[in-house]
């Protein structure tokens, strides 16, 4: 398998709803209620949401694709589109999502690695994220590649108030 990481546009707007839909659900539909998850894809992963959020020149989101496959996803936040003010030195990783049919064939860690690429690139002090204090495997995903923990935020799906834990990489050492 040749797995590519690229750049996406406006043109791949339906496959960047079908993606971010599919993982979200994928991801969280079994520990949600039908009724949170309604909710959240409808306003947070609509068609019109994630077109903003493409035009949106502090956002980048990137395919991991094999043969024109799309097996998952990145978005990256840099200055004011950030979900939490860090400053201009941070870079913040809003998604990485892959389809649960690959998720161990080292694709996140792709996506993972093109994140820290790009925070080089740019000079970025230090790069962080939001997760869901209890998405495990993610949370070690996470320090695996060097993160802690340093902070908490409210993140409503739906209804529900749920708990993110914000973990970051200082860059300044890592890279």
């Amino acid at each position: 398998m040749k797995i590519i990481v690229r750049k996406i546009s406006i043109p791949d707007l339906p496959h960047l709803i079908k993606i971010s839909r599919q993982t979200f659900a994928e991801t969280f539909a079994e520990v949600n209620s039908e009724q949170d998850m309604q909710k959240y894809l409808s306003e947070n992963l609509s068609e019109n949401q994630l077109r903003s959020e493409l035009e949106n020149q502090d956002s980048e989101f990137y395919f991991a694709e094999n043969e024109n496959e799309i097996l998952g996803y990145l978005k990256l936040n840099f200055g004011k589109a950030q979900t939490e003010n860090q400053g201009n030195q941070s870079i913040e990783v809003e998604r990485i999502y892959v389809l649960k049919e690959f998720l161990r064939m080292k694709i996140g860690q792709l996506l993972m690695e093109k994140s820290l690429e790009i925070a080089k690139e740019k000079n970025a002090e230090f790069i962080w994220l939001g997760v869901w204090e209890e998405n495990e495997r993610a949370i070690k995903f996470y320090e695996k590649n060097g993160f802690e923990i340093f902070g908490k935020h409210d993140f409503i799906l739906g209804t529900d108030h749920q708990t993110d834990l914000l973990m970051k990489l200082n860059l300044r050492n890592n890279i």
